[in-house]
């Protein structure tokens, strides 16, 4: 079969053939239809990720057929439409992941692939409505956006909510999961025209965070303040999320893109009362759900940009350009 194959640390993808998937006891093997990129495969590009090893077919996210199924395994499964759980090995917790958890794309072989194998208990029927480079887009980004929304920040109906840096993946997802709540979003965005698309897709409104008042406009669109905020930057502009917070108010962050932030104001953290809360990917039980809620809502990932799996490098280069609103998807 063809892949997507990375050699070294800041290397070209080589689109080469690879041996064909086998499957051992309890797993599948997917012919794969659609596959779409995270942050996370451009880090391990460039060498910013942990557990490096090389030579690796990248990429968590995917939907196909299920073509073989291994010892185990209920052969009624074959032929099936599925999206994959990148999330492997979560563990008893739903609070946090087991010391064996890992993703799909690293240390195992992924999605940028005409097959992969993955467990059979990673398998989930993809949402009917959608088409297959919508549901290669959901995995990874609305799994994270789920569980930051509703499993740590406890999102009600009514809500007030701050996105920031909308135009990526799980900013995207946390932005329709949160309106299909009925909660009330505003965005942030370097980009007017991601600001824009985002109210098209029903944010209340939003402002650039380019701009030197930028914090003064939101408490001008919002002074209440926020209730929950979603971030995944962190950075010098972290602390002000916490004058936007609303007294109770929760901050969510699950990346970090802009590193540690410089200072924190810790008394106005306990003043008002806020919550801090850290979150990454998510269980299999939040998987499901979110797959349900999709379905249930009729929920359409935006898929921005498509490209064949043979132009790989021009699809990283897009990620690092932030060219994206939403998620770039490759097809075999």
């Amino acid at each position: 079969m063809k892949a997507l194959v990375l050699h070294g640390k800041n290397e070209s993808l080589r689109f080469e053939d690879v041996a064909d998937p086998v499957p051992g006891g309890d797993e599948v093997v997917v012919q794969i239809k659609a596959a779409a990129l995270n942050h996370r495969d451009l880090w391990i590009q460039k060498g910013l990720y942990a557990g490096l090893k090389f030579p690796i077919v990248l990429g968590s996210d995917g939907f196909g057929s299920v073509i073989e199924a291994g010892e185990g395994v209920d052969k009624s499964i074959v032929g099936s439409s599925v999206i994959i759980n990148p999330g492997l090995n979560w563990g008893n917790r739903l609070e946090a992941q087991d010391a064996k958890f890992k993703i799909l794309g690293l240390p195992d072989d992924g999605t940028l692939a005409e097959r992969v194998k993955v467990p059979a208990s990673a398998v989930v029927a993809a949402p009917k409505h959608l088409t297959p480079e919508q549901a290669a887009a959901l995995p990874l980004a609305g799994l994270t956006a789920y569980r930051t929304l509703y499993t740590r920040s406890k999102l009600r109906a009514g809500e007030r909510v701050l996105v920031t840096g909308i135009g990526g993946g799980v900013a995207l997802f946390a932005l329709q999961f949160a309106i299909a709540s009925g909660a009330h979003v505003w965005v942030t965005s370097g980009s007017d025209d991601k600001i824009a698309r985002a109210v098209g897709l029903g944010a209340a409104g939003g402002v650039n965070y380019k701009h030197s008042d930028w914090v003064e406009a939101l408490k001008a669109l919002v002074p209440a303040g926020f209730d929950v905020i979603i971030d995944s930057a962190g950075g010098p502009g972290f602390a002000k999320l916490v004058d936007l917070a609303s007294p109770g108010g929760r901050i969510a962050f699950f990346g970090a893109t802009l590193g540690n932030p410089p200072e924190v104001d810790l008394r106005r953290v306990f003043w008002k009362q806020i919550s801090l809360l850290g979150s990454t990917m998510g269980a299999p039980s939040e998987f499901a759900e979110m797959v349900a809620m999709v379905e249930q809502h009729k929920i359409v990932p935006v898929a921005d940009k498509v490209f064949p799996l043979s132009e790989g490098d021009a699809a990283f280069a897009a990620m690092d350009n932030a060219e994206q609103f939403g998620k770039i998807v490759l097809v075999p």
